[in-house]
């Protein structure tokens, strides 16, 4: 196998390493690579931070292992390669009314990273997180042997896998659990809230199939936390025309999100979905993946690039999120991306992020007074009983992650005993010491 020297980045552009990697097409390919030198898997690089970073080592991109294969169409099972993009599923399983369990907010996730992550959706309040709906796994080892996982057949080593980050071994390739729907296009209901305590409201309420919430993080006094709701339910009927995709070309300049005009937009943003609320009828994808129409959007942040901060906090501690919202509406740094949702309690890993609460996500550009913003925010959470979602993170220190993660113990001790060597090791598992014991 060749490996190719190069330079590479997480999808927010702040962290970056350089190494060598190996992109194989075949899966005895990658049995050779890794019986030969074992290194983490990698896929498209849609982790924020340094998740799919390993600065001075080795890694396998995973992308060209992407092939369907098998699908039962009574039971909704989905066999397929570890590289396959959840974008493709949909868009080939859709029309035939098939779509998986759960769906991230990018369509180019692929597999192997939303197990490593145990990805959640807009449906997490209904259905879990990804890999509860994984019935098995194929995982190639570090030693170079290779076995099928089922949380029935071996829980232990399937719940350090599911958002285990990469660190038991390499995911060939996986069976899905596929939801069924009666079409390719979803109705989607947008109703405004005012402030933070309608919006909390409107969450708790809701009992649609799907739903997400906007927020504007440049209100403040009483419109402190207003935003857009988001419920949808798949539906069947004529598809409305998609929108072509567009392209950044090139970095943004630095006032391109200046705070003057990121309000201004939010202030937009929000105006342009009537008092009374609306319903509208959007394509699967479109209403999954809205951001993926505008091919490397990560640019408009800047050559710096960006950090994104995700929490969650217990149900209790939803006071937590009004005194973030507080904090980074008053620091001149939002930018026009931030979500609101509820969250259940499914959760598939001993570091699986998910918890029954409310998740906030915000992008900040990378500048060291929003870097400093993100600790302040990362202590609110930890300090309110919530938790910081390793694929988001860039800039976490160690000392907090044992309390937000109280199954890391657990998870060390499977891990330690599937690669005793550490071949697995990435840069953010190195960052928070995940595998050194206390």
């Amino acid at each position: 196998m060749r490996w190719k020297s190069t330079t590479y980045a997480g999808w927010g552009r702040a962290l970056r390493a350089a190494g060598e990697l190996a992109r194989p097409e075949r899966q005895a390919t990658l049995a050779a690579l890794m019986a030969d030198s074992p290194a983490p898997a990698i896929g498209k690089r849609r982790s924020y931070g340094d998740a799919c970073l390993n600065d001075g080592g080795r890694a396998v991109d995973m992308t060209r292992l992407d092939r369907f294969l098998g699908f039962d169409e009574t039971t909704g099972a989905l066999t397929a390669e570890a590289g396959l993009t959840l974008g493709e599923i949909v868009a080939v399983m859709a029309p035939r009314g098939w779509i998986p369990a759960v769906v991230p907010g990018t369509g180019f996730a692929t597999i192997g990273g939303a197990i490593g992550n145990d990805v959640h959706g807009k449906n997490h309040h209904h259905a879990g997180s990804f890999a509860q709906h994984v019935r098995a796994l194929t995982l190639l080892r570090p030693d170079g042997t290779q076995a099928r996982i089922t949380p029935e057949d071996d829980i232990d080593l399937f719940r350090a896998t599911a958002g285990g980050l990469g660190q038991t071994g390499i995911v060939v390739s996986a069976e899905l659990e596929m939801t069924r729907v009666p079409g390719d296009i979803m109705t989607v209901t947008e109703r405004r809230a005012e402030d933070f305590d309608a919006f909390r409201a409107m969450l708790d309420a809701s009992e649609a199939s799907y739903t997400v919430g906007w927020i504007d993080t440049t209100a403040k006094g009483d419109s402190l936390g207003r935003g857009i709701l988001e419920e949808a339910e798949p539906a069947s009927g004529l598809v409305p025309l998609k929108k072509g995709s567009k392209r950044v070309p090139m970095d943004a300049p630095g006032f391109a999100l200046s705070h003057p005009i990121v309000r201004v937009f939010n202030e937009a943003y929000y105006r342009r979905v009537p008092r009374r609320g609306r319903t509208v009828v959007r394509p699967v994808d479109d209403f999954f993946f809205p951001l993926d129409r505008i091919h490397d959007w990560n640019r408009l942040y800047g050559k710096r690039g960006f950090h994104q901060f995700q929490c969650v906090v217990p149900l209790a501690a939803r006071e937590a999120i009004r005194d973030m919202l507080g904090r980074i509406a008053g620091s001149g740094l939002s930018s026009p991306l931030a979500v609101l949702k509820r969250t259940g309690p499914g959760r598939a890993g001993h570091l699986s992020f998910p918890m029954e609460g409310y998740t906030l996500a915000c992008d900040l550009r990378a500048l060291p007074e929003a870097e400093k913003m993100i600790r302040t925010l990362e202590d609110l959470t930890a300090d309110a009983g919530g938790r910081i979602y390793f694929a988001k993170d860039a800039l976490c220190t160690p000392e907090r992650i044992p309390q937000m993660y109280p199954e890391l113990d657990a998870w060390r001790a499977v891990v330690a005993k599937a690669d005793p060597k550490g071949a697995m090791v990435t840069d953010l598992v190195r960052r928070l010491k995940l595998r050194e014991a206390a």
